[in-house]
């Protein structure tokens, strides 16, 4: 068995992957369609729509098969996206790649495979549509066409799915996005036993701005202030514009001590910069920090709710 080789843009693909805020999240009707579909039309008892994650293929939808994700160095997707076209092996048990791979030899039994790399905008390979058969086949110039087809179906509803997750103006993730990536960044910590803490973020007095200096004043500066949370913030956080000028941080871990004195740095590290860049505009905000408990469980929502309350006992001893 050969172990799939990494693409020579793994880092950016990687990036680009994680971006859409898509791994680990439920099945939707959208994708399981397509798989439905290649699997008739291919009269195939296997069908998947799979994204390569470093060390892992997850399986946004598996028609046919009750299965989430394995290996990457086990996959025939880790092959597929080395290419920039259809990935056919007629059959497994001929070729000196995949005759002893353990899917080969051992329940299903794969002879067949076909995976069409779906690429993103910039041409980053991120998974495949494949199909998969227990028995060896060929696919003629006409059912390539066909998977290629249902691939680009599945490039739009990726790049759809990006595009509900993120905030038009700032570019960080939206409501919908923050929900999606801190619940996966919130279940890895708790396997881990990781502390995390979720900090809100609302500005100060940002209806003034708007106000006295226009709206369009008002995007430069909340633009301007999500550039600096990705600037200094962790690549690990999830950051993100809950709405308005209302921001949200999920630090993965970092107790409770150090989560104030984080938000402390970013307060200095903001009013630095507008005072460099944009002096006429007075940035200053509240916070509300709370700290997952391991122990006693955690709801993300109960969390944003709690943090939010106390932003805004924050916000109110700030104006008396």
């Amino acid at each position: 068995m050969k172990i799939p080789e990494k693409p020579l843009d793994e880092e950016h693909r990687l990036s680009v992957l994680h971006a859409l805020n898509i791994l680990d999240t439920p099945a939707e009707e959208r994708f399981d369609r397509v798989t439905r579909l290649a699997r008739r039309l291919f009269d195939t008892p296997f069908s998947f729509v799979t994204l390569v994650d470093r060390e892992r293929v997850w399986l946004k939808s598996a028609a046919g098969m009750n299965i989430q994700e394995g290996p990457r160095d086990l996959s025939f997707c880790g092959h597929a996206i080395l290419g920039n076209d259809i990935f056919i092996i007629p059959d497994t048990t001929k070729d000196e790649r995949f005759f002893d791979h353990p899917a080969v030899t051992d329940p299903p039994c794969i002879r067949f495979y076909a995976g069409v790399p779906l690429k993103y905008a910039d041409g980053s390979k991120l998974g495949t549509l494949c199909i998969v058969d227990t028995k060896p086949r060929q696919l003629t110039d006409e059912d390539i066409g066909v998977m290629g087809d249902l691939a680009k179906i599945v490039e739009r509803e990726l790049i759809a799915v990006q595009l509900a997750t993120l905030d038009d103006l700032t570019k960080l993730s939206n409501r919908r996005g923050f929900l999606a990536l801190a619940k996966q960044s919130l279940n890895f910590c708790a396997r881990q036993n990781i502390p995390a803490s979720l900090v809100i973020i609302d500005l100060n007095a940002f209806k003034a701005i708007n106000d006295n200096f226009g709206h369009a004043a008002g995007d430069r500066v909340l633009v301007a202030f999500a550039e600096q949370m990705k600037a200094i913030f962790r690549d690990s956080d999830v950051v993100a514009r809950l709405g308005g000028d209302e921001f949200s941080v999920l630090l993965s871990g970092i107790l409770s001590p150090q989560a104030p004195e984080i938000v402390e740095r970013f307060r200095k590290s903001i009013a630095f910069y507008f005072a460099e860049n944009m002096p006429e505009y007075s940035i200053s905000f509240s916070v509300g920090i709370k700290t997952l408990d391991l122990y006693k469980g955690y709801s993300l929502e109960d969390l944003l709710e709690q943090a939010d309350h106390l932003m805004y006992q924050n916000k109110t001893s700030n104006k008396k």
